[in-house]
């Protein structure tokens, strides 16, 4: 793997003497997301792939942590786990068989556990990044204790490789819940909603939720339980519901995490809002709700007003990012993300410019000017 990097950091070097752009790639299955172009050969740019950049580096299931390259397959790093009977908590989305660690950390996108257990940031305890200069910088370490520059390894999660390249992560793991029990109850938006209100004031162990509109009915509420089987067991009884059988829910929460739910038409714009779990039915369009009322997605036509989404969920304490364009002319001009807040933003530059003063990777891909 020396040769590897070595390649990685002369390819770098390169770039940066010729001020090109560094555009990093890894499996693909997230070039979706953010503000994404396709490449043209006169864009002058190096494509910097770290596919090949892969595999466990340290895996100590009795201290719960794992260190991997970021080239490895997400994959490969679940199974390697999964023997041990431990997982990554935050149930990280792959869209697709090529996922990899470093795409899962640089767009920091995080599945329906995340509710209970926690972000991508959460549990990243340090990570090695390879700058502008083709230099190799370490940040945080392999345990929680070790807090040296740990805020900076938190931060390459959901950067979109702006800063540089993500070539190791170490990341905290935990353990397989004994028990998974998912219930489904009927209900609409504004029951459901009161639902989650009443059981995040209750020591249940929910590990999941999602409410999503069905035909017909108005509506259907899934939760899912996961924990020592006396906690299930007395939750299911407090919450009701029918008890669905373990593969069928096992595929609807896999159809959640990897959007391959009816729910998600690839036809429509899909916009993701985050706003507090309080939030009262946003009545802007077809909605799935998730993270216990945290999380709306909305699947909105040609005609979806950007300005207006943002201002609905700004005005509720959060923010609204389009996920997924339809077309490409339904990104809005100042790009797919919420704009930042001033201080937010003022943290970016002065990171961005620390890291990457020519503004070399991954340029415009999480705020256009950068």
């Amino acid at each position: 793997m020396e040769f590897v990097l070595s390649e990685l950091c002369d390819q770098v070097m390169t770039a940066h003497a010729g001020h090109k752009p560094v555009f990093i790639t890894g499996g693909g299955s997230k070039a979706f997301y953010g503000n994404h172009r396709p490449l043209r050969p006169q864009d002058g740019h190096c494509l910097l792939e770290v596919n090949a950049y892969h595999g466990i580096v340290n895996y100590q299931p009795s201290e719960l942590m794992v260190t991997v390259r970021a080239g490895t397959p997400l994959q490969a790093l679940e199974a390697a786990l999964a023997e041990h009977d431990q997982m990554l908590a935050f149930e990280p989305p792959h869209y697709g068989r090529g996922a990899t660690v470093g795409g899962c950390v640089a767009t920091g996108l995080s599945g329906p556990r995340r509710m209970a257990a926690g972000a991508v940031r959460d549990f990243v305890l340090g990570a090695r990044l390879l700058d502008a200069q083709g230099r190799v910088l370490n940040f945080g370490g392999e345990v929680m204790k070790n807090v040296a520059g740990y805020d900076v390894s938190r931060l390459l999660a959901g950067s979109q490789g702006i800063f540089g390249a993500i070539l190791e992560v170490s990341l905290k793991v935990v353990p397989r819940p004994m028990e998974e029990v998912t219930l489904r109850l009927e209900a609409d938006e504004a029951q459901a909603l009161a639902s989650f209100a009443r059981w995040r004031g209750l020591p249940m162990p929910v590990s999941a939720t999602a409410w999503l509109p069905v035909p017909g009915l108005p509506g259907q509420l899934w939760v899912r339980l996961s924990g020592a089987p006396p906690a299930t067991a007395a939750a299911r009884a407090r919450i009701g519901g029918e008890v669905v059988d373990a593969d069928v829910a096992a595929r609807h929460w896999a159809s959640m995490r990897e959007q391959t739910h009816a729910f998600f038409d690839r036809g429509h714009s899909l916009w993701r809002l985050a706003v507090p779990p309080s939030t009262p039915p946003l009545d802007l369009g077809p909605t799935l709700i998730e993270w216990g009322g945290g999380q709306r997605w909305l699947c909105v036509g040609a005609n979806g007003d950007a300005a207006a989404l943002r201002a609905a969920a700004q005005a509720r304490g959060g923010h609204a990012t389009l996920f997924r364009a339809a077309r490409q002319k339904d990104v809005p001009a100042d790009g797919v993300f919420h704009p930042l807040t001033p201080g937010v933003a003022q943290l970016t530059r002065r990171l961005k410019q620390e890291l990457d003063p020519l503004g070399l990777f991954n340029p415009g891909r999480l705020i256009l000017e950068l």
